[in-house]
């Protein structure tokens, strides 16, 4: 039981006001315990809001705990999901497969175009196509033939596709910044123009790794094709694993990009990589589950000619839910670290 003397210095740690339009103060928590994040999911900004306030204060952690990547889910796993199960995440999360279903289509009609007349590379064009054929969960002949008759025809297509593609895809960063912003517990977040800046530079990188990926991939095969023959077994399979990884560590990159940048507010790199690799491999396994299920979900049946779309904003709204988990799973993992690391500080003082 601490002295007197600590207890203004507590309150004055847990109390944050912001400078936004509503000026509101941080309830204090009951206690230092991180059980405390369990215990109430709906509110994980308290404890990680005040505890990255004095992770600023602190140096490197270098505790005996192994933060291993099954370490995070079995410790916040439970919480996690509790989390998900607000309201306000399912809203977010919708209001993100939204523009998510608005901005895919540009995006690859573009990318497509890009590939086909800059680049003028076959293996990437092809590179693409297989991407495509993964990751969509159905449809994916009529999505691909139509894909590639919109980047093959010459006009306006391509250039209403890039202003398409530049407000959906600032739909999508908006709703994050604010759930992420909830999440870390920062109350203020940009102002329009700032978050358009931020959605356009995040849209821009999210291309650019995608780009990368892509020419990784092809370069890989090419090579590879050169010392195996292209139409063995064990080149269809050494390619696909390729293409799988160099598309995985795309993803995580986009994902971690996701969590460091566009909450407002100073967020620790090393607190959202691991989140960032979690989700990632999750998300690649909840895909083939979708995949799995889809079929008795009927929804040819239900939706005839949309059944497209529906299969699509289905998947981008699970993607978005584990892209939420993610994020509370690095701020619930952050503020255990910290706690470990002041009581460790505490010990050893």
């Amino acid at each position: 039981m601490s002295g007197n003397s600590e207890v203004p210095e507590e309150r004055a740690s847990t109390t944050v006001y912001s400078q936004s339009s509503t000026v509101r103060p941080v309830p204090a928590p009951a206690s230092n315990s991180i059980a405390e994040l369990h215990a109430t999911p709906l509110r994980p900004e308290v404890p990680a809001q005040r505890l990255l306030g004095e992770d600023d204060q602190q140096q490197g952690f270098d505790g005996d705990v192994h933060y291993t990547l099954t370490g995070r889910l079995r410790r916040h796993g439970w919480s996690t999901l509790r989390f998900l199960m607000q309201t306000e995440v399912h809203t977010y999360a919708f209001s993100v497969a939204a523009n998510a279903i608005l901005s895919i289509f540009p995006f690859m009609v573009l990318l497509l175009t890009v590939i086909r007349r800059v680049f003028h590379s076959t293996a990437m064009y092809n590179v693409v196509l297989q991407l495509l054929r993964d990751y969509l969960p159905s449809n994916q002949d009529f999505v691909i033939r139509n894909l590639q008759f919109l980047a093959s025809v010459k006009g306006r297509g391509q250039i209403l596709s890039g202003v398409m593609l530049l407000i959906s895809s600032t739909g999508i960063f908006l709703p994050l910044e604010v759930a992420l912003n909830s999440i870390w517990g920062f109350q203020r977040n940009r102002s329009y123009v700032m978050n358009q800046l931020i959605s356009l530079g995040l849209a821009v990188a999210c291309g650019v790794l995608a780009m990368l990926s892509i020419a990784l991939t092809a370069q890989d095969l090419r090579i590879l094709g050169s010392v195996i023959s292209d139409h063995s077994v064990v080149s269809r399979s050494a390619g696909f694993v390729m293409m799988k990884a160099s598309a995985m560590l795309a993803t995580i990159g986009i994902y971690f990009l996701i969590y460091w940048l566009l909450p407002h507010g100073k967020v620790p790199a090393r607190a959202v990589l691991p989140a960032a690799i979690i989700t990632g491999l999750l998300s690649e396994a909840a895909k083939y589950g979708y995949v799995l299920v889809l079929p008795w979900l009927n929804v040819q049946e239900v939706y005839g000619p949309f059944s497209v779309s529906v299969t699509l904003i289905l998947w981008s709204f699970l993607s978005g839910m584990l892209l939420l988990g993610g994020a509370y799973l690095s701020a619930a993992e952050h503020s255990a670290r910290v706690k470990a690391q002041r009581e460790t500080a505490a010990a050893g003082g």
